[in-house]
């Protein structure tokens, strides 16, 4: 079941509610939206890439692209807010830190004006463990894919 308020339409969430879910501020906090959300099954993302972004001064000055390993961190984040969402009691005390990149693609290059995409499965959970295919699109065309894993790790513990 795709989450819904109570007027039926499909819950997207914003910056201030994003925040509220993940730890990562600006400049690294590279979602701008959820557009959807099934527990324990999916979520999508926005991430809208503009040339303000601090990375491009000093990432292909001349051609700017967006680095591969900000959009699987921007997949990681997109999946963190799945967990966090879901388990929000959990995620007031834990962090949830990446374990293994797996199958990481790269198809074509991010520029800016792109709008970024990410649709986020999970595959599996097992206590604090999970295992996810993430996919990133510009407007249909998939740009990056993987598998990556993550795992809830107390704040304390984190130290």
């Amino acid at each position: 079941m795709t989450l819904k308020d109570d007027n039926g339409d499909v819950i997207t969430l914003l910056h201030n509610d994003i925040i509220k879910l993940i730890p990562h501020r600006h400049p690294f906090l590279l979602i701008d939206k959820i557009t959807g959300i099934k527990l324990n099954e999916y979520i999508t993302g926005i991430k809208a890439v503009t040339f303000n972004e601090p990375y491009f001064p000093g990432h292909f000055p001349e051609h700017p692209v967006m680095p591969g390993v900000l959009i699987l961190e921007g997949m990681a984040q997109t999946a963190a807010c799945l967990v966090s969402y879901e388990y929000q009691s959990l995620s007031k005390n834990n962090l949830v830190f990446f374990t293994g990149i797996d199958k990481a693609k790269f198809r074509k290059p991010v520029i800016p004006s792109c709008e970024l995409f990410f649709k986020i499965n999970l595959i599996t959970s097992k206590r604090s463990l999970y295992k996810f295919n993430g996919e990133a699109f510009v407007g249909e065309n998939l740009v990056a894919s993987s598998e990556f894993s993550a795992m809830l790790v107390n704040k304390e513990k984190a130290k």
